[in-house]
């Protein structure tokens, strides 16, 4: 069974903007703002409705750049992720429950408090490539499998 899920970044040459998630799957991590995809939804509208949520901006113009089905051993579900990327937005980023925002220079993206995967495809993202991918963790979120792949389209 697969699980839709967004997941987008803001990303200002030579910044990106990430967020600390404060609770919930994944705290304790840098990521960038996403989350479910309501039945019915458009995945980009749900996208954009995740970030308003999760840091109160708005962006008007969305990329897919990559989709990544996640698997974690002994969970039949499958978090199909559909990445997102953006370059401009209105509002100002501001602290919610869930996350707080915060720019980083490329070469200070802080991989180490990152879910594992990230610094596989992120080189991708942040070079303009499109990809698919699937990755397979096991405890502790250590990868066991991984495959991606660079494509045309999405």
């Amino acid at each position: 069974m697969k699980k839709l899920l967004t997941l987008c970044i803001i990303y200002q040459h030579p910044k990106i903007l990430l967020g600390m998630k404060k609770r919930g799957f994944g705290a304790g991590r840098w990521n960038g703002f996403g989350g479910k995809v309501y039945d019915g939804e458009v995945i980009e509208d749900a996208a954009k409705r995740e970030i308003q949520e999760e840091m109160g901006i708005k962006v008007e113009n969305l990329d897919k750049v990559g989709i990544i089905d996640f698997e974690f051993k002994g969970n039949p579900e499958i978090l199909q992720v559909h990445i997102f990327k953006s370059d401009n937005f209105s509002g100002e980023p501001t602290e919610s429950e869930e996350m707080k925002p915060q720019w980083f220079h490329i070469d200070g993206i802080p991989f180490k408090e990152m879910w594992p995967d990230d610094i596989y495809w992120m080189p991708l993202f942040l070079s303009g490539k499109r990809f698919k991918g699937k990755f397979l963790f096991g405890e502790s979120d250590i990868i066991l499998e991984q495959e991606l792949v660079e494509v045309k389209e999405i």
